[in-house]
């Protein structure tokens, strides 16, 4: 898995299958020390998943509810036309900031700042 800092946005890219096994529990295991660490804004970059099941959902909604909690934004970019659809089918697409471009996500922290 990919981690960069942009500004104060932290850019997780998680790579391959999401499946429950260890890429998942490292997803899990990085977002919570960001979040211990303080951060409160995080892009999850899914263009280099494949899949993702549900274990791998509840990790993204149980991070997302942190974040939320603390004052913080979550978004996730460049989710594959599958994924998406688990999304809309599950109606985790409500609930997620979803953008086509990691770009578009990182410009949209920008947009949500008070001023």
């Amino acid at each position: 898995m990919k981690q960069r800092q942009v500004e104060s946005i932290a850019i997780l890219t998680p790579k391959g299958y999401l499946s429950g096994g260890d890429e998942t529990d490292e997803l899990e295991r990085v977002i919570k020390t960001l979040g211990e660490g303080g951060n409160k804004s995080l892009i999850i970059n899914l263009s280099e998943t494949q899949h993702l099941n549900s274990t791998a959902l509840g990790v993204l909604i149980s991070a997302h509810s942190s974040y939320v909690r603390r004052g913080g934004q979550m978004k996730l970019c460049a989710v594959d036309k599958r994924i998406e659809n688990i999304f809309v089918i599950t109606k985790l697409s409500l609930v997620f900031d979803v953008f086509p471009s990691e770009e578009q996500a990182i410009a949209s922290f920008a947009e949500s700042k008070p001023v």
